[in-house]
């Protein structure tokens, strides 16, 4: 019960610090006398510190408590369809240092442990923090992850199985480490951090090379019985479309993917369409990203908005098809794709007006994510941050 409580406590002064010890009773129905035992525990152990002096409702004026953010350290891991990238942050997720190394074509499982090694020793040299406040790692993974036993089961885009990032990792580094599916780290990140902040219900639609959805229902990740929920990517949209990276034919990835906004663009061109794109790349298309596109869009060719307002649409067919099963209060709308900002998400929130079921539903709010790129690594960070704050909650 001591744990417990500390957790709560710990929490609170986390989420709604500078807090004072009475607000704390108040909102945690604790008894003063174990609130003041627990603080002052808290406080002896360096974790939480006393800040400036609150306003008085009567009688003394009360000592605010905080977090002490430089306590301790995390190294949080987004692992993307081109890079690995780490960083290091404190208790407020505030980042302190970071790396990026590149990932090749033809991916093997010990080449994608190795980067893991490299880029998580490369970020404890950078920090030069003790390793002794480093308290854990937490891993973003594409694909279907096995949440408990820390194993990316299968990475379509990567073409892997059973890549054992946890156990690596830990006995490599001795750190505890947690690892998840990308979106549900980007859905933890912007519940913690976010848009996503004292919503009960949300879904964040991460759109980068493929497309996955993190759930948050009762404030709680939701991960289905085969850890599979989420995987809007691989709906399927057309029966009779495009291979996937997945095996499938026609899911919502190979319509609204990264790799279908580029695909796009060069069957146009190669169908003698005009856009700005080809002078940008001198004829070659191989350097064709979706940053182009979108700078092309914003200089006003034609093609490169037109492209955009399709993924868009596709998007906004996935998003309506969740807004119907879920029926979330927010979604967020995360990764590479997004930074194309008003070009995907004006046709995305017309098609969930115009197809979504009820009237309120076709209003459901639906906004950019507010930690942008940085939103995987913050929620990698966060796995390791509610097992500090959380560590009561059912995972």
């Amino acid at each position: 019960m001591k744990t417990i409580n500390k957790s709560n406590i710990l929490n609170m002064i986390r989420t709604y610090g500078p807090i004072s010890r009475s607000e704390i009773a108040k909102k945690t129905k604790l008894t003063p006398p174990t609130i003041t035992n627990i603080v002052s525990e808290l406080i002896e152990s360096n974790l939480v510190r006393e800040s400036e002096i609150g306003i008085s409702k009567g009688g003394r004026k009360p000592i605010l408590l905080t977090i002490n953010a430089e306590h301790s350290f995390i190294i949080g891991i987004d692992v993307g369809g081109h890079h690995v990238r780490a960083i290091m942050a404190d208790l407020n997720a505030e980042i302190v240092v970071q790396h990026r190394t590149s990932l090749p074509d033809n991916l093997t499982n010990d080449y994608l442990l190795q980067a893991l090694i490299e880029v998580v020793q490369t970020i404890i040299n950078k920090a030069n923090v003790s390793k002794e406040k480093i308290i854990g790692i937490g891993v973003g993974m594409h694909g279907i992850v096995n949440y408990q036993e820390g194993i990316a089961v299968f990475a379509p885009n990567f073409h892997l199985s059973d890549v054992p990032i946890k156990s690596f990792l830990e006995d490599v580094f001795q750190l505890p480490t947690y690892v998840e599916n990308d979106a549900r780290a980007l859905a933890l990140g912007e519940t913690w951090f976010g848009h996503g902040q004292g919503i009960e219900n949300v879904v964040c639609v991460n759109v980068g090379i493929g497309i996955g959805a993190g759930i948050v229902i009762n404030n709680r990740l939701f991960h289905g019985q085969h850890n599979i929920a989420g995987e809007i990517g691989h709906m399927i949209v057309d029966i009779n479309g495009v291979e996937c990276s997945c095996g499938s034919y026609g899911c919502l990835q190979t319509m609204a993917g990264g790799r279908s906004l580029r695909d796009r663009v060069i069957k146009e061109i190669s169908l003698g369409r005009k856009t700005l794109i080809v002078n940008k790349v001198k004829n070659d298309l191989t350097k064709i990203t979706g940053a182009l596109i979108h700078e092309c869009a914003i200089e006003g060719d034609a093609l490169s908005t037109e492209v955009l307002k399709e993924v868009g649409s596709f998007l906004g067919i996935g998003v309506t098809n969740l807004i119907n099963l879920i029926n979330p209060t927010k979604v967020i709308i995360g990764g590479g794709v997004s930074k194309a900002e008003n070009y995907i998400l004006e046709p995305l929130s017309a098609v969930v007006k115009q197809r979504a079921l009820t009237p309120k539903a076709r209003e459901t709010e639906i906004v950019l994510s507010k930690l942008g790129d940085n939103g995987t690594v913050i929620g990698a960070v966060t796995l390791v941050l509610q097992n500090v704050f959380s560590p009561n909650l059912e995972k």
